[in-house]
Order: C-alpha cells, then sequence, then structure tokens
C-alpha cells in the first residue's frame, strides 16, 4: 500500500512539473514585446528562450515560438507559431506577415552555383 501511495504521488508531481500550454504560448507574446529589429540571436534567447525545435521547425535563420493552440492534439503545428526571421546574425522581424513576405521575396533568389563548362564522363575526365 506505502508504494503505491508513493506512485500515485510521484505522478501527480509529474503531471503537475509538466508544461502548461496556454501559460508557454502566454509568455511568448509577453516577451515578444521586447523584442527590437537587429537584436542578436543571443539577445532574442535571452528574451524568448529556446525556440521550437524539430526537424519542421528548425531553420537556421528563421525561428519558430508557440503562441496559440489551434489543434487539441497535443502537436505543434507552425499555424499555432510565430516566426522570428534573422538575416546576418540580427533580427530582421517577425510575424507571419513579415515571414511570408521574406519567403516570398527570396523565392526566385538561385544559389550561387558553379557549373562545369564542358560535361564530365564517369571517371571525371572532361569530354
Amino acid at each position: 500500500m506505502k508504494n503505491i501511495v508513493i506512485m500515485l504521488f510521484a505522478a501527480l508531481l509529474a503531471a503537475g512539473c509538466s508544461v502548461n500550454p496556454f501559460e508557454t504560448a502566454k509568455n511568448n507574446v509577453e516577451n515578444s514585446k521586447k523584442l527590437r529589429i537587429g537584436m542578436t540571436k543571443a539577445e532574442v534567447l535571452a528574451v524568448m528562450g529556446e525556440p521550437v525545435k524539430n526537424e519542421a521547425f528548425h531553420r537556421p535563420d528563421i525561428w519558430f515560438y508557440y503562441f496559440n493552440m489551434n489543434w487539441g492534439d497535443g502537436f505543434i503545428t507552425e499555424d499555432e507559431c510565430f516566426p522570428l526571421v534573422f538575416e546576418n546574425g540580427k533580427l530582421a522581424g517577425w510575424g507571419n506577415m513579415y515571414y511570408t513576405r521574406t519567403r516570398l521575396e527570396n523565392k526566385n533568389r538561385v544559389p550561387n552555383i558553379e557549373f562545369p563548362d564542358k560535361k564530365q564522363n564517369k571517371e571525371g575526365k572532361q569530354k
């Protein structure tokens, strides 16, 4: 019986320590009021804390922060986050409108790739 009580207490304690999505969203919205254009990534981390981290959201110059629960499925989706956009290591802007405008402006930007002038065969020798 004593073991059951201890396990029940530990389970309740663990449940109380879980992250409350509403509190996280509220904190992120409040902290976003302190953001300023030109802040470094370190300064943003000090204000906002860690961004959402997973394959879909982890991009080097775009950080996502949770702000609104649209779905009760336990997953964080892009429409539940607001993006922060960095250029050259400095905060350039944030919010979905800024992010969308940046993506549209950069969609036609071609990366600087050098192509060989002459075709090469399988051994790497020029034809």
